[in-house]
């Protein structure tokens, strides 16, 4: 006869990969899970790290085109870019073990994108049809005034005076305000469903589980 209290090591034994559950009563996943304790710190560093590549890379570029179509094709496409982008981070917030932080990480690297691609085009527009603002902008200016029109601050300091700088503008208001409205919906949603999903892997411990998403 075997003893009861021995050790099994079936396939839904304690010992088996099927079987090994951490103190919350979490299956792992394909590796050593990350300590609660340094999950907000790590995702504060990644987010750190994204605005700062973006802001780089938005400095650096050569941004030496002086056509206006050329202009509108680098900004479609860059928004369909940061689109696909977005949708792709919806999927890993509903999916990730830590779906709040994971939220703030998509924010992170969507708004800024969303910002300097519009700089961009500014910058792009007052070269290629100089006289679209009412001065000469630097990188700079264009991502202070793309930074107002987002906050709608409105100081009136730089205005845009061509129609295609105004045209420009507004698709930029409508963008900002999908970006804030729905953009911000779907990831609540995906926090949500992130949120079930842990508490259902999760069995016996998801009240430890819950808390731990407390403390992030």
């Amino acid at each position: 006869m075997t003893d009861p209290a021995a050790p099994r090591n079936g396939r839904n034994g304690p010992d088996s990969p099927h079987g090994r559950h951490d103190r919350n009563g979490r299956a792992p996943r394909g590796g050593r899970r990350l300590s609660p304790r340094w999950a907000p710190a790590l995702s504060l560093v990644r987010a750190v790290c994204v605005t700062a590549g973006l802001v780089a890379a938005y400095y650096l570029l050569p941004l030496d085109h002086h056509d206006t179509a050329v202009t509108l094709a680098l900004l479609v496409g860059g928004l369909l870019a940061a689109a696909v982008m977005f949708g792709w981070e919806v999927v890993v917030v509903a999916r990730s073990p830590y779906p709040r932080l994971k939220a703030v990480e998509a924010l992170a690297a969507t708004l800024p994108m969303f910002l300097l691609l519009f700089a961009g085009a500014y910058y792009l527009l007052d070269r290629s049809a100089p006289g679209s603002f009412s001065e000469r902008l630097t990188r700079t200016d264009a991502l202070y005034f793309a930074l107002t029109t987002f906050a709608t601050v409105g100081y009136g300091d730089i205005t845009a005076r061509s129609q295609a700088g105004r045209v420009l503008t507004m698709f930029q208001m409508a963008g900002g305000l999908l970006l804030v409205g729905v953009a911000a919906r779907v990831l609540t949603g995906a926090i949500e469903a992130g949120l079930r999903q842990r508490d259902r892997s999760a069995g016996p411990g998801r009240g430890a589980a819950r808390a731990a998403d407390d403390r992030e």
